[in-house]
């Protein structure tokens, strides 16, 4: 039997959400055309990092609610959850090709930045529909690296779907010299908040 519905295509949150026994069903969010993008992932001028991360995860958990509707789909909680690695106040996406990974990965080596995750998870449909949200904050130190270390990381594709262009549950675990926070929030599903919003929706969670 399902708990909730998942909407969210990143492999490490189904692994993250079956580590804590949360049985879930994939929903998936438009991304492009013909009917366009459920919805508009761009940052808006002047809008913080922490902001950010809020509106998107909100704005996510309001057109998986809207598709659940539409599909007449069973009604249970949908959980939604969106990430951003912040440095000097810019936001590092997915790189998308190894050339602006390692551009990232430059900038980030020597360095701590913040991970921010937010975590969405929605009760109830139509007019009385409510978003349950936490967001985890970490901060992740780099160690100083070198260009040999880069060429190969890149070399590898892991960091160029990530956001910030690395993946601490992969290779580059090895770059990490310190990390305040949540591991899992890192990767995308800081399992403590997210287990504290489903309790709260009603989903048995340990």
């Amino acid at each position: 039997m399902t708990d909730v519905y998942l909407a969210s295509r990143s492999p490490r949150r189904r692994e993250l959400l079956k580590q804590i026994g949360v049985k879930f069903e994939p929903l998936m969010l438009r991304l492009t055309q013909p009917r366009g993008a459920d919805i508009d992932e761009a940052r808006q001028l002047g809008e913080p990092p922490s902001a950010y991360v809020e509106r998107i995860a909100r704005e996510k958990a309001h057109a998986a609610a809207r598709a659940v509707s539409l599909r007449s789909m069973f009604g249970k909680p949908v959980l939604t959850a969106d990430t951003v690695v912040v440095l000097d106040d810019e936001t590092l996406d997915k790189p998308g090709n190894p050339t602006r990974a390692a551009e990232f990965l430059r900038r980030l080596s020597g360095r701590t930045h913040e991970v921010r995750t937010c975590v969405v998870v929605t009760m109830g449909s139509g007019n009385a529909l409510r978003l349950l949200t936490q967001t985890s904050v970490s901060h992740v130190t780099f160690c100083t690296l070198t260009e040999t270390q880069i060429a190969q990381y890149c070399a590898s594709n892991e960091p160029l779907d990530k956001a910030g262009g690395y993946a601490i549950q992969g290779l580059a675990a090895v770059f990490v010299q310190r990390l305040e926070g949540s591991y899992s929030g890192v990767m995308g599903l800081p399992l403590f908040e997210t287990a504290q919003l489903l309790r709260q929706a009603g989903v048995p969670v340990l």
